[in-house]
């Protein structure tokens, strides 16, 4: 006479001899929310940490800074971000920061809003601006940013102008 084992049975029985039980009963980790991945990504930038930052970034990420601000265009991957906008914000501003007022939650798009403050090399010229960013997220992965800002207040510490 064959006995069954329920999958439960089955279970306790491994267990009972020191075995795990079979793969296919595990449940995976789930994948991070977008809400998450943004909060981590906000984290990262809080700490000045560029690889926790860059870790949240798919291989293929496409970042876009608003027409006016003056790190404008449209980059592609990692590099081009780090290249084109994290080394000279990092190289031509004292004290740039972004402080994180709200985000918010719209499934796989997520939206930041908060302010850029810091002190423009050049001139000497102090500026805050009120900004928002627009994240999408894929596969636990940023795919997508995009930036809008009060590029006139950011324009005139860079100018130099009132």
């Amino acid at each position: 006479m064959i006995k069954t084992l329920t999958p439960v049975a089955l279970a306790l029985s491994l267990l009972a001899a020191g075995l795990s039980a079979p793969a296919f009963a595990q449940t995976p980790p789930s994948a991070p929310t977008a809400y998450e991945v943004v909060k981590s990504q906000y984290a990262a930038n809080a700490r000045g940490d560029l690889d926790g930052m860059l870790s949240t970034l798919a291989p293929d990420v496409r970042w876009t800074e608003m027409e006016g601000f003056p790190y404008h265009g449209t980059y592609i991957g990692k590099q081009a971000i780090v290249d084109n906008v994290v080394k000279r914000v990092g190289s031509e501003w004292d004290n740039y920061t972004f402080t994180l007022e709200r985000l918010i939650d719209a499934g796989d798009v997520v939206v930041g809003i908060g302010r850029y403050s810091g002190t423009y090399r050049k001139t000497g010229k102090f500026m805050t601006a009120r900004v928002a960013h627009v994240w999408e997220v894929k596969d636990g992965k940023i795919s997508r940013f995009e930036q809008f800002a009060d590029t006139l207040l950011i324009d005139r510490a860079v100018s130099g102008g009132r």
